[in-house]
């Protein structure tokens, strides 16, 4: 039997929440032969987003190797959050490498309505 402090957990994932995030996820495309080092270079920047408080999560990760696509997935608490990332000097060093040799189709999402999936 599900004791109270289980029930309210429930609800309270499955209930919308009026507190908005930026989503920003897709996919980049770079040389095959370039994969790893890109990946591992961004994965570099994991620390710098970490210590940003309005960082929820930030994943870059090799989704078809020999394609050369990688799938990006963040989370902000906020515009600010976001933009304090973007403007560190390592995260803009790996923009300025790598976007002259790469295809980026990652965007930005204003996610309301959260809530568990499952729901």
């Amino acid at each position: 039997m599900d004791s109270p402090q289980d029930k309210a957990a429930t609800t309270a994932d499955t209930q919308p929440s009026a507190r908005t995030v930026l989503i920003v996820a897709g996919r980049v495309f770079v040389p095959a032969r370039d994969v790893e080092t890109f990946v591992a270079e961004a994965q570099a920047t994991y620390p710098i987003a970490a210590a940003n408080p309005g960082n929820v999560l930030i994943s870059f990760c090799v989704e078809d190797a020999a394609a050369g696509t990688v799938t990006v997935l963040e989370q902000w608490a906020s515009q600010e959050a976001l933009d304090r990332h973007l403007a560190a000097p390592e995260v803009m060093a790996l923009f300025a490498k790598w976007s002259p040799h790469m295809r980026n189709e990652v965007r930005k999402y204003d996610a309301l309505n959260e809530r568990d999936p499952r729901a």
